[in-house]
């Protein structure tokens, strides 16, 4: 018995040492819980499987912000992308700030010496929060702004996803800068059902995304923040230093994809996924080669 268990316990040290060998030449990319997360992910994955000789694990639609964040902090994956804007007020807990360079830097620094995490270079684009109304109303009430539509926010139904109605810089600030009264309290709603809720006149307006593909092909009107009350919201991967320290190629990967992703760009891979229904692999497999990766 005694023996027994002894070689069962070398085998098991032997299983464990090899999964230990094994992660050492792993990478794990993680990504939030929509398709443009899903897409970001992807390229970085292929970017790295391309420019490097490791091996990358998917976790993707890991829910939200706080989720990714803890993944990352504990490591369950290795790098995955946040927005500075929501780094800024979500994680840092700090103001609202509207320079774009300045947060950056700041998320930058602030990540490094809390966290132990690199924040790379951007990738190229903002994906700020959009308050959405149906394209039909907007032009029935001539409306651009946040401002002009406050007057009707009385008779209007809201929705928002959970996290737009917890975050700092989300429904709360926002509601105070324009002075939104809802009929009644904002639905809290799945990301993924917003837009089909506006559509079929659920409901009247909800935070979506800039760079969503859906809202021009569903006739949809963004209101524009005419008073700045939304941050900066660049784009940029996030490492774990312990990681790249380990596998510096990484860097060098990421270090390519900056500055290659505009705004128009990524709203037609958002539509290629949601619209289209093409694969998500293939999407970010295509677009790295029309860029030469």
């Amino acid at each position: 018995m005694k023996k027994a268990l002894a070689a069962s316990a070398l085998v098991s040290c032997l299983l464990l040492s090899a999964c230990g060998a094994d992660r050492q030449q792993r990478i794990v990319v993680g990504s939030k819980n929509f398709t443009e997360q899903a897409i970001l992910g992807e390229m970085l994955a292929q970017q790295i499987e391309a420019k490097t000789r490791l091996k990358v694990d998917r976790r993707f639609y890991l829910a939200g912000t706080y989720i990714c964040q803890q993944a990352i902090l504990a490591g369950r994956i290795d790098l995955y992308v946040e927005y500075t804007g929501t780094a800024l007020t979500a994680v840092l807990k700090q103001p609202v700030a509207s320079n774009a360079n300045q947060v950056y830097e700041q998320v930058k620094r602030e990540y490094s010496s809390r966290f132990g995490l690199e924040v790379t270079e951007p990738l190229g684009f903002n994906n700020t929060f959009a308050m959405v109304i149906r394209g039909e109303d907007a032009r029935r009430l001539n409306l651009h702004t946040l401002s002009e539509a406050a007057q009707y926010a009385p008779h209007w139904r809201a929705a928002f996803g959970y996290e737009f109605m917890e975050r700092p810089d989300g429904y709360a600030g926002l509601a105070q800068t324009y002075g939104l009264k809802f009929g009644a309290p904002p639905r809290i709603m799945d990301l993924g059902l917003l837009y089909r809720a506006l559509i079929e006149k659920q409901v009247d307006i909800v935070a979506g995304n800039s760079t969503d593909g859906l809202i021009s092909a569903l006739d949809l009107t963004i209101l524009r923040d005419d008073h700045d009350y939304f941050p900066p919201y660049q784009a940029v991967p996030i490492a774990r230093v312990e990681t790249l320290r380990r596998h510096p190629e990484v860097r060098g990967a990421l270090r390519e994809l900056g500055g290659q992703i505009s705004d128009d760009e990524m709203r037609r891979l958002n539509y290629a996924v949601d619209g289209e229904h093409r694969d998500v692999t293939q999407v970010a497999e295509d677009f790295l080669r029309a860029k030469k990766m």
